[in-house]
Parts: structure tokens; C-alpha cells; sequence
């Protein structure tokens, strides 16, 4: 016999996001950007219900990239892994899945940037670059702390920036003091910006992919990999 639970979830899922999206075509021409990311990101938690419901994979699951720099050496001068300062970055990664992912022309970077200012260079909640040391990027220095990291997207130009705008777990339209994603973006909060390296791969990477290359104790490269490109920055360590 259907329980209650299952007839609610049935419900939720029937409702689903052809609604969201049949509503969506109905709002004035003047609020189309503003209401575009707001029916993403509904669009995104009826899915994720449904999901939840179901018990399957989220689409772009959370991803973490991190190193540790200046570790400590015991008598044997053998490195003790966790005695050194960590950078790490928090993301979702979305999957290609077959899709255009970059656009052209006048359209470059549209679907990545859905409706936001700028690239939240991940999927779901906002990129979270987490550092124990000063970081120098872009000639100005990242103290240590969180900020969240976005990317403007341009043909053959891609900016890195730094951003002290702190992040939403969860989306709320209420709270102006914080962002989901990169919905509500200005740059205001820009603690830099730096351009970013472009080359094409030799393979199609099919996950987006945040790494740390290159590293020593004085600094490194921050990179994002996505189907047959990556864009890097360098950036050095401070004390």
C-alpha cells in the first residue's frame, strides 16, 4: 500500500521542474535575468528532492582540491604529512554530458554564467578558496581566511577573482549579505583580480576539475580544467 511519505514525494516530484520552468516563461521581459537564476536555482532543489527521494547521484557532486606547503621534518628528515599549512578550494563538479559548454560570440560564457554576472567556476553553492597562508595573486596579497572564487568569461580572456563575498549553503532571497553561486555578484568584494592562463588539451575532460600544480614551499599554480581547456594563475606564498 502507498504510504503518506511516498504519495507527498510523488506529489513534489509531479510538480517538479516542468512548472517551474512553465512559470518561468510567463514573467516579464524587464525581470527575465533576475528571474532566470531564481528558476535555476528552484529548478535545482526540486532535483535535488527528487534525488533525495529517489536516492540517487546528485548531478554535480562536491569536489575538494587542497595541498600542503612547508611541512615539518622529523630526524630522518623525512616530511610528517598534516605539520604544514594547507590551501584548499571547495566546489561542485558538474559533468559535460555532451553539452557546448563555452558558447561563441555574443554568447560566450551564457550558459555557464546562467543569468549571474560572472562564472561561480563550479556548480551549486559558491567556489570556497580556504588558506592558512598569504597568498600573492594578481600583485595584491590574499590573507589568510576564506573568500569565494568566481571567473569572468570571455572569448580567449578569462579573469580570475578573489572575492570576500562569503557563500550560502542553502539559497535564501532574504539574505543580500551573502551569495549562492554567483547570483547577486558585484564586484564590490573583489579582494583581485588576475587574467588566467588559457591552453587547450590534448583530451576532453569530462568533470570539472580545480587542482594545484607545480607547487613548492614559495607558491605554485592554481588551474581549472574543463573539457579541452585549462586556465591557470600563478600565485606565490608569503610568511
Amino acid at each position: 500500500m502507498e504510504c503518506a511519505a511516498d504519495r507527498a514525494n510523488d506529489k513534489a516530484r509531479s510538480r517538479g521542474v516542468e512548472e517551474i520552468v512553465e512559470s518561468a516563461r510567463l514573467w516579464n521581459r524587464e525581470d527575465r535575468v533576475r528571474q532566470r537564476w531564481l528558476a535555476g536555482i528552484l529548478a535545482a532543489t526540486a532535483m535535488s528532492a527528487g534525488l533525495a527521494a529517489q536516492g540517487r547521484r546528485i548531478p554535480s557532486p562536491p569536489g575538494t582540491a587542497a595541498t600542503e606547503i612547508r611541512n615539518k621534518r622529523n630526524v630522518a628528515d623525512e616530511v610528517i604529512p598534516g605539520s604544514g599549512k594547507w590551501i584548499e578550494i571547495t566546489y561542485g563538479r558538474p559533468i559535460k554530458r555532451g553539452r557546448n559548454l563555452w558558447g561563441s560570440g555574443a554568447d560566450y560564457g551564457e550558459m555557464l554564467n546562467d543569468g549571474a554576472p560572472v562564472w561561480r567556476a563550479g556548480a551549486n553553492m559558491s567556489t570556497r578558496l580556504k588558506t592558512e597562508v598569504p597568498m600573492a595573486v594578481g600583485g595584491k596579497t590574499v590573507d589568510p581566511g576564506e573568500y569565494s572564487l568566481f571567473i569572468e568569461l570571455k572569448p580567449k580572456n578569462w579573469t580570475l577573482i578573489v572575492s570576500a563575498w562569503p557563500a550560502q549553503t542553502t539559497f535564501d532571497t532574504q539574505d543580500t549579505s551573502a551569495l549562492f553561486g554567483a547570483f547577486g555578484y558585484t564586484p564590490a568584494k573583489d579582494v583581485t583580480r588576475a587574467p588566467m592562463t588559457l591552453r587547450t588539451l590534448p583530451i576532453s575532460i569530462d568533470q570539472l576539475t580545480w587542482a594545484f600544480a607545480d607547487m613548492s614551499d614559495t607558491g605554485g599554480t592554481l588551474a581549472i580544467m574543463w573539457d579541452k581547456t585549462i586556465a591557470s594563475v600563478p600565485f606565490t606564498v608569503g610568511r
